[in-house]
C-alpha cells in the first residue's frame, strides 16, 4: 500500500476556496480570532469537517502565541503520585477541564531537587501557556521559578513558601477549607463523648496539615489538653504515628487523622494493639477517597472535600486568565471550597 503523500493533505487555501471567503478570513476563524460574522464562520466550520482539515500546530502557534498546553506541577516523589488517589482525582479533574478547552495537559513530575533546572528550562522554553502547581512544601523553589519566568499560574493549596508573605498577594490559588473541616471533625468526636482525641497530622511544611492541625487546635480550645504526632500522608506514616501516640497515652480515646490514608494505618495498629474501632477509639479522616473510605473495616467517617471539582477549577481560573488580554485580567484571588462531614461507621 502506498503511503499518502505529504503534500496531499488539504489546505488553509483549499478551506478558504471551499467556503468562499479570504485565506485571511478563513485563518481567523482556525485560530479562534474575532470579527468573522457568523455565517461566514459556520462556512468556513462546515469546509473544514467536510475536507478533513487539520490546523498546522507550528503555524497555528505563531499566529496565536498560544501553545494550546497547560503544565501540571506536582512536586512530589512518582511513587506517592500513583499510590495516593488523592492525585488521580486532582489531575482527573484538571484533564476533564482542560479537554473542555481543547487543551493539552502535560505532566511534569519532581523527584528530586534537580529536576527544577529541567522544569525551569522546559518552562522557560515556551511550550505551554501556563501552569497548575499543587502539593508545594514550604522550601519549595517552584514559586520563585515561576515568578522569574513571569509565567500564568494557578496552584492548588493555600501558599506557605517560605519567600515572605507580600509576595503572596499576587497569587491565585483554589484549596478546601482545611480548618473549618478539621474543627468539624474533632467537635463530632467531641458530641459523642470522647475526651481524649489525638490528631495524626500530615507535613507541617504544607498548609493543608498546618490548617487542619489549627482546626483541631480550635476545636480543643476549651482547655482540653493537645496530643498529636506528624506523619506524612501515607499509611505507613499514619501507623508510625499511632504507635508514638499510644506510647504516650494508651487511653486515647479518639483519633482525628489528617487524611484517609493516615487513617487506614492508625486504623491497623489500633487493631494490632487490641483496641476496637469505633468501640474503643473512635476515628475520622480526611478527603473521602471513597476507594479508601469506604473499603476499610470499619469504614471510615471522614471529612470530604472536593477534589476533582477543585482540579477543574483550578483549571477553569487559568483559562479564563490565558483567554483575556492583559488589561481585562482581574485581580488573582483565592477561591476556598467547602468540606462536609460524612459519617460512617468508625465514628
Amino acid at each position: 500500500m502506498t503511503e499518502p503523500r505529504p503534500d496531499s493533505r488539504p489546505t488553509l487555501e483549499a478551506v478558504a476556496a471551499h467556503a468562499g471567503v479570504s485565506r485571511a478570513t478563513a485563518s481567523r476563524v482556525v485560530n479562534g480570532g474575532d470579527g468573522v460574522r457568523t455565517h461566514l464562520a459556520d462556512r468556513v466550520r462546515t469546509a473544514i469537517r467536510e475536507l478533513g482539515y487539520i490546523p498546522n500546530h507550528a503555524a497555528r502557534t505563531l499566529v496565536t502565541r498560544r501553545t494550546g498546553a497547560v503544565a501540571v506541577i506536582i512536586p512530589e516523589p512518582e511513587i506517592r503520585i500513583f499510590s495516593d488517589p488523592f492525585f488521580s482525582r486532582q489531575v482527573r479533574g484538571i484533564a476533564k477541564e482542560l479537554t473542555a478547552h481543547d487543551t493539552q495537559l502535560v505532566l511534569l513530575l519532581v523527584e528530586d531537587r534537580g529536576d527544577y533546572d529541567r522544569i525551569e528550562r522546559y518552562l522557560a522554553g515556551g511550550h505551554v501557556d501556563g501552569a497548575l502547581a499543587f502539593s508545594l512544601h514550604a522550601d519549595d523553589p517552584l514559586p520563585a521559578i515561576i515568578r522569574r519566568i513571569g509565567m500564568s499560574t494557578v496552584f492548588g493549596g493555600r501558599p506557605g513558601w517560605t519567600i515572605g508573605p507580600a509576595e503572596h498577594d499576587g497569587v491565585t490559588y483554589v484549596d478546601a477549607d482545611n480548618r473549618g473541616g478539621a474543627r468539624e471533625a474533632v467537635r463530632h468526636l467531641l458530641a459523642q463523648g470522647r475526651r481524649r482525641i489525638a490528631h495524626i497530622a500530615g507535613p507541617l511544611d504544607q498548609t493543608s496539615a498546618a490548617d487542619r492541625l489549627s482546626g483541631y487546635r480550635d476545636a480543643l480550645a476549651a482547655g482540653r489538653p493537645e496530643l498529636f504526632a506528624e506523619g506524612d500522608f501515607t499509611p505507613a506514616g499514619g501507623a508510625r504515628a499511632m504507635a508514638e501516640l499510644l506510647d504516650r497515652d494508651p487511653g486515647i480515646d479518639a483519633v482525628f487523622a489528617g487524611n484517609d490514608l493516615m487513617a487506614t494505618g492508625a486504623l491497623r495498629v489500633l487493631r494490632e494493639s487490641g483496641r476496637t474501632v469505633p468501640g474503643d477509639v473512635a476515628l475520622v479522616g480526611f478527603d473521602d477517597a471513597e476507594a479508601v473510605a469506604e473499603s476499610a473495616d470499619p469504614p471510615l467517617t471522614t471529612v470530604r472535600q472536593d477534589i476533582e471539582g477543585m482540579g477543574r477549577l483550578m483549571a477553569r481560573l487559568l483559562m479564563d486568565t490565558l483567554n483575556v488580554g492583559p488589561d481585562e485580567r482581574t485581580a488573582p484571588r483565592p477561591v476556598i471550597t467547602a468540606t462536609e462531614l460524612v459519617r460512617r461507621a468508625s465514628a
